[in-house]
């Protein structure tokens, strides 16, 4: 059985402002090992969270196939802990942006047969930060 990490970190420059998603996706003992950062536009800190999820839960799917998926074991390690009380189930979602955000990864999880959603803190998401950081710095330059 495949274990994956997919390491996903969303953040913002300004709350809401330029935003962008960082994902890391690696296999436990495996070969593969993947990055991604893309600028997402105006979005708050949460917004970008769950956006980065949403892109690492659909990545991996393309990865690896929709079999592979349904047998492979799967983490995901968010910083947020919002996100992780909230897709867990301990924190209602009261905010009308994240609402469908949520929806949209709670149907994304289902097609995944063992998967957690485990906060860590920042340090041990590193790669997928600077990712983000990376990524809006990039698009922050284009604007000068």
């Amino acid at each position: 059985m495949k274990k994956l990490i997919i390491h996903s970190d969303g953040g913002s420059r300004g709350n809401p402002g330029d935003a962008a998603i960082g994902v890391v996706i690696e296999e436990i003992g495996g070969t593969l090992k993947k990055q991604y950062g893309e600028y997402i536009g105006r979005a708050t800190n949460n917004e970008a969270e769950y956006q980065a999820a949403i892109f690492g839960l659909k990545k991996l799917k393309q990865l690896i196939g929709k079999e592979a998926i349904e047998t492979a074991k799967v983490e995901v390690w968010v910083d947020s802990e919002l996100l992780e009380r909230q897709i867990n189930g301990f924190f209602k979602i009261e905010d009308t942006n994240i609402q469908p955000l949520f929806l949209q990864l709670w149907n994304l999880r289902i097609d995944y047969g063992d998967i957690k959603f485990k906060h860590v803190p920042r340090e041990r998401n590193r790669e997928a930060d600077k990712m983000v950081n990376a990524t809006l710095d990039k698009e922050l330059n284009k604007l000068i």
